[in-house]
């Protein structure tokens, strides 16, 4: 079996890897280190708690342990996906680089600009960042790339999900073409094998293990769960969240509950509390200090369950994770397979659940495509969840209303008899439209006997005496105009 002491790394570092209880590397860090530690560009792929981060840092450290940084120029660069990676990333090169005098950085986002642009300024050998911090320090002014010797690309198929591939790409442009690139990760998308191909330069293949694959260590369960109505749906789902955790009893010495939505989680956490479970939240709109907080209890043991979203599925190192619960089933396969990753970790035995609805089905198919078996499915602990048409046929029959019976009516006086009256003949009042029949009744011809008087004016009457009139005016103001224009010349001639 191979040991850390064959692999050829620093003598400090082999201390620090002692100290902290370590003895022979994982199958991925025996296959990659040699090749990271000969300056080759390393693609790595390997299931998720296999050991990768120390695949990178321990050669790295090594490399770094020689030279000095300069301000504003890291000397290496780690890209992780999220905060809570890259702080695992950050407390691994602090346990292995104790004994050498490295300096460190970690830019993040909840974190004040002033403090990390002071640790910049003094110059860092070991830069370690998420894609979207790192670019506004860059674009600040603050952080230059051309001194990057050592590039690390961390679960690098999250950064695909997590939109970050446009920055990477920018990144990668930013830093010398001389760098050495490691690239590690547990699925291969093809979009991240463009990547590779575009800015690695011959990189060695490293593949411990089948792509997408699961620890033997975890036991993997399915429960089949269909609630009574769509409208008591969460609730029933977080009862049974809470049957099976007790189920579990003893067993359970901390697990993480992971949800699809951000929402989802404070709900079912809150749910927890409510009913003496000792649990907390965790997910992307928490306050990054509340979110340090929460993973802290956690590791420690103070916090036994942890209800979290996808951004802890890839940050979370704690090697004693006994269960993993999916509330909901994760509509990325691949995300399947990081999350239950937090248990079975290390060697130790784990278990995972996955609650399944109806409508989540397709989700499931497709996960048990990816990792090639089909999942053991789990009966309810209370049996099974009653669906709608369960409780339809067991839903009381509501008592029918009893009705009042009516009075029987009193018999009414007896009436002489009408004379009868003749036959009357049919009426066309009200009949505007008049009808279509062959026989001619019921049609209304013109307006009938009574026509309103305005009607029966003639306009062309009015129309040719005001026509008259005008005339006449017309031809009497021509008569005044011509007396006055008579009478001035009378009056000259008598003078």
């Amino acid at each position: 079996m191979t040991k850390f002491t064959d692999l050829d790394l620093d003598a400090k570092v082999l201390k620090a890897i002692s100290e902290a209880g370590y003895e022979s590397p994982t199958p991925i860090q025996a296959a990659a280190i040699p090749h990271a530690l000969n300056g080759r560009d390393v693609l790595g792929i390997a299931q998720t708690g296999t050991g990768k981060t120390a695949s990178f840092t321990l050669p790295m450290i090594t490399k770094l342990a020689k030279g000095r940084a300069r301000a504003r120029m890291p000397r290496s660069l780690v890209l992780c996906p999220t905060r809570e990676l890259a702080a695992q990333v950050a407390e691994n090169f602090e346990i292995y680089a104790k004994h050498l005098k490295l300096t460190m950085a970690l830019l993040i986002g909840g974190v004040s600009f002033k403090e990390q642009d002071k640790l910049i300024d003094r110059g860092v050998d070991v830069l370690i960042a998420t894609p979207g911090r790192l670019l506004d320090h860059f674009e600040r002014g603050k952080l230059m790339l051309t001194g990057v010797q050592i590039m690390v690309v961390d679960e690098a198929d999250r950064m695909l999900d997590m939109g970050f591939i446009p920055d990477i790409e920018r990144i990668f442009k930013l830093t010398p073409f001389t760098r050495q690139t490691l690239f590690f990760s547990a699925t291969m998308a093809p979009e991240i094998t463009r990547i590779t191909q575009e800015f690695l330069q011959n990189p060695e293949r490293v593949e411990v293990a089948r792509q997408a694959t699961t620890s033997e260590n975890i036991t993997q369960k399915v429960c089949m769960f269909k609630a009574s109505h769509r409208s008591k749906e969460g609730k029933e789902k977080r009862a049974l969240l809470r049957d099976i955790l007790k189920m579990e009893g003893d067993t359970l010495s901390n697990g993480i509950i992971f949800c699809n939505r951000k929402s989802e989680v404070d709900i079912v956490a809150k749910s927890l509390k409510k009913h003496g479970f000792d649990a907390g939240a965790i997910h992307g709109d928490l306050d990054q200090a509340l979110r340090t907080k929460t993973l802290d209890g956690f590791r420690a043991g103070d916090l036994k369950i942890l209800v979290a979203s996808d951004v802890a599925a890839r940050g979370l190192d704690v090697p004693a994770v006994s269960h993993v619960v999916n509330f909901d089933v994760p509509i990325h396969a691949e995300d399947y397979v990081h999350r239950i990753g937090r248990t079975g970790r290390a060697g130790r035995d784990g278990k995972a659940i996955t609650l399944v609805l109806p409508f989540e089905q397709k989700h499931l198919d497709k996960i048990e495509e990816l990792v090639k078996k089909q999942i053991d499915r789990m009966d309810p602990p209370n049996g099974p969840a009653a669906g709608p048409s369960d409780a339809a046929d067991t839903k009381e029959d509501k008592p029918k209303r009893e009705r009042t019976p009516r009075k029987p009516r009193e018999p009414k006086a007896e009436q002489p008899a009408k004379e009868p009256q003749e036959k009357r003949e049919p009426s066309n009042k009200g009949n505007q439209r008049g009808s279509n029949r062959s026989d001619g009744r019921n049609k209304v011809v013109g307006m009938g006997d009574h026509v309103p008087a305005f009607m029966m004016r003639s306009f062309e009457i009015k129309r040719a005496t005001r026509r008259k009139k005008d005339e006449a005016d017309a031809q009497n103001t021509q008569t005044d105009l011509e007396e006055n224009a008579e009478t001035p010349a009378s009056d000259e001639s008598a003078t």
